[in-house]
């Protein structure tokens, strides 16, 4: 352990001590005060000598309080915690407080229903958007189906064009050997 480490532990130790020292003080230091002022045979007082005025040797507190603010008189509405005049000027609101619970129900219902019915439409015109395009995506695909059987029958024509074309330049190059010209590389 360093110098500086054990320093800082002494240091908290007797930081630790100080502040039991003054605990201890703070707490019995009243008790000591008593003891001292009335001498150390003197029995502290009972507690129902502090209620009764003959045997208390202080005098009467002489009081020029102004008296105490009442929450009742800060903020009137929070005592109860419930404000009855709250919505009083809202028509909408005092008619939706006077409904019955059956009513509520029967609204609740009704409301459910109206999101049924809004979902349903949702789920109705999504299937067929994916119907529509389905469809368009099947037109394409005949058209490139249609489009590569053209090309295929277009390629089919012109191999047989190619041999029809190489049979023709082998006879003419046969008969132009047979005249006398000579063989091409």
């Amino acid at each position: 352990m360093t110098n500086g480490a054990r320093g800082a532990g002494d240091w908290a130790k007797c930081c630790l001590v100080i502040f039991a020292i003054a605990s201890a003080l703070f707490v019995s230091g009243p008790a000591f005060y008593w003891k001292f002022k009335n001498g150390f045979g003197a029995k502290p007082p009972s507690p129902s000598s502090y209620s009764s005025s003959s045997s208390s040797s202080c005098p009467t507190c002489v009081c020029d309080c102004p008296s105490s603010l009442s929450l009742q008189k800060i903020a009137p509405g929070l005592v109860n915690l419930s404000i009855p005049d709250c919505g009083r000027d809202d028509p909408e609101l005092g008619r939706e407080m006077e409904k019955r619970t059956g009513e509520l129900l029967k609204e609740e219902l009704k409301l459910q229903a109206v999101v049924d019915e809004e979902n349903r439409h949702h789920m109705n015109f999504t299937i067929s958007e994916a119907r529509r395009q389905s469809s368009q995506y099947q037109r394409e695909a005949d058209k490139c189906n249609a489009a590569t059987e053209a090309c295929e029958e277009a390629r089919e024509r012109a191999e047989q064009a190619l041999k029809l074309e190489k049979k023709a330049t082998a006879a003419w190059e046969l008969r132009a050997r047979q005249l006398g010209w000579p063989a091409t590389a």
